[in-house]
């Protein structure tokens, strides 16, 4: 089973520069809404099965011109819903990196609990079981291998990605998930490969999302592969 984790496109908060979380109303701007359209293009000759989406408002937008493209109806989960950022949310990054939470929240994310909101612990908890749990679903529905998108926030992919590295939660800030960017995990009974983290490229092909072959017992790897890597 792969995914491909889809960051909303760009905000009207991103270009604000204030801390979005669960606000209502938070729309794409026209940059965003660009990169919404050119998604039709850049997953064109994919064989998607699933959109599930975030039910926040740039996330529905987002999705909205590839569904229609699929002719999908986009399933609304809200465990890959924004982080609940409490009392933090809609203020100025900027007044925020002036809070002792922000160093936490660099340096320790695990740790981290928004006043009056949640952690990114249970960020990671939610959004992780949320995926395996489409990820067993749509296996189940289709008869195998399939390949299916989640549209959701830089936090929640962040984590989720950093979970398949098999990483701390403490690193996940070296990961990077910019708007309308894929990374791309695929699930197999062994561990998670994770394929391509914040692509923002041209488009992704068939042949990019394939998995590395992995050697027959016995066979000997070619001189260009990673020990220890997806030979596992």
């Amino acid at each position: 089973m792969t995914v491909i984790l889809l960051r909303h496109g760009r905000s009207t908060s991103n270009t604000a520069h204030t801390l979005a979380g669960r606000s209502p109303g938070v729309d794409l701007d026209e940059r965003g809404r660009q990169q919404a359209e050119e998604l039709v293009r850049r997953l064109e000759g994919l064989p998607i099965r699933a959109i599930v989406r975030s039910p926040l408002l740039r996330c529905e937008r987002t999705v909205a011109p590839l569904a229609a493209a699929l002719g999908l109806e986009p399933i609304v989960d809200e465990r890959i819903s924004e982080v609940d950022y409490g009392s933090w949310t809609g203020r100025k990054i900027g007044e925020l990196v002036k809070e002792p939470l922000w160093t936490v929240v660099q340096h320790q994310p695990s740790a981290a609990v928004f006043p009056d909101g949640e952690g990114l612990a249970a960020v990671q908890a939610r959004a992780v079981a949320a995926v395996r749990e489409h990820d067993r679903r749509l296996a189940e529905e289709h008869g195998g291998d399939t390949l299916w998108l989640a549209c959701t926030h830089g936090d929640v992919i962040k984590a989720v990605v950093a979970d398949a590295l098999g990483t701390h939660l403490d690193s996940f800030q070296r990961i990077t998930a910019d708007p309308a960017s894929m990374s791309v995990i695929r699930y197999t009974a062994v561990r998670p490969f994770v394929i391509h983290v914040n692509h923002t490229g041209d488009r992704l092909t068939p042949s990019l999302l394939a998995e590395p072959r992995r050697p027959a017992d016995g066979e000997v790897p070619p001189d260009d592969a990673v020990v220890g890597g997806s030979t596992g």
